[in-house]
Parts: structure tokens; sequence; C-alpha cells
């Protein structure tokens, strides 16, 4: 994981609702380790055909490629409790999703591994993926510490966040090692 303050990055937009974690990273995948690197099979099913050749998909644009940032539709993440889709997104560079709702257990999941999830309301996302579409390579900037997200023609909009897991993200660390960091007050009590 690395710390979370501010991203100024390539946006690629994702209209389609209900992305499951399968389509994220199929369980096909799922024996893989960690460290094996996960990136390369982001959305493997959409992006690639069984040959290999790329199907006609967002990331397999040119100005899509270096996004790291993904506008998707309503209940991005739902599905299964796989941790992978997390650790997928992450490796193939994306830090943001942003989109009007998540699957629950995406969305923990998220914050447990320095990625960050920003609910905004159903037209600001259409609105927005309507603009990334029409001006492809366009950049989103995201500001952790001032809740905002600043879009192509400039217009800022506010996002919540729990402020326990903004301090985490922030300080590069998730509830395990924010615990563990505080082991010998434990030990005390």
């Amino acid at each position: 994981m690395e710390p979370f303050r501010r991203l100024d990055a390539v946006a690629a937009p994702m209209g389609t609702p209900n992305v499951d974690t399968d389509q994220i990273i199929p369980a096909r995948f799922l024996w893989r380790k960690r460290d094996d690197g996960w990136g390369h099979l982001l959305f493997c099913d959409l992006r690639f055909n069984e040959d290999g050749s790329e199907k006609q998909f967002v990331l397999n644009r040119a100005e899509y490629r270096p996004a790291r940032v993904l506008v998707a539709d309503r209940n991005f993440g739902c599905g299964s409790s796989r941790e992978h889709a997390v650790w997928s997104l992450y490796d193939y560079g994306f830090r943001v999703v942003i989109a009007p709702s998540f699957g629950d257990i995406f969305f923990n999941n998220s914050f447990q591994n320095g990625f960050l999830p920003i609910v905004q309301p159903e037209e600001v996302c259409e609105a927005l993926r309507k603009s990334l579409e029409e001006k492809p390579g366009s950049h989103i900037e995201v500001d952790l510490e001032a809740q905002n997200v600043v879009v192509p023609d400039g217009t800022a909009y506010h996002f919540a966040i729990d402020p326990f897991r903004k301090e985490c993200l922030l300080a590069e660390t998730d509830e395990g090692r924010f615990t563990r960091g505080h082991i010998h007050k434990i030990d005390v009590f």
C-alpha cells in the first residue's frame, strides 16, 4: 500500500451497472498469491478474447490505458467477498473508483487495501462518464484531505468518508496494522 493524499490522473468511464467481482477478476485466477501480481488479469474476460486478442473495451483504448480513476455505474463490485477484485484494480494502477453505490464487501475490502471508493450521486457519475467519453484522456483530481473530487470542467464535488478510514488511507495503514501499532496500550489494558 502507498499513502493516499491527492491524485491527479486520467479517468476512465465504465457505464455498466452491477459490475460484479467475477467480472473484475474471474474466479479461475483466485488460486494465485497476493504477490503474484493481479493487474494484468483485471477485467480479463471483458478485455480479451480466448486467443488473447483485445476486445472493444474502455481500458484497451490508448487514451484510457494510463487511467488511475474509474468512474463506474451503480452497485460496482457486487457479488462475492473476494478481496482479489480490489487487488486487481490496485495492481493495474487504479487508486479510486467513483460510483453511485458499491457492493458492501467490495467497499470494505477497498479500504483494507489502500483503495478509495467514492460515492457520488448517480446523475454526477453519469455526467462525468459522458464528459470522459467526449474527451478521452481527461484528468480527475481526488483530494482525500479536503474530501473533494475535481472534474475536468473544474467543478468540485465533496465526498463523505468515515474519519477512521480516511486516517488509515492517509497513514498508509489498515485496521490490523493500526491495532498492532497500539499493542503496548492493549497489553497495559
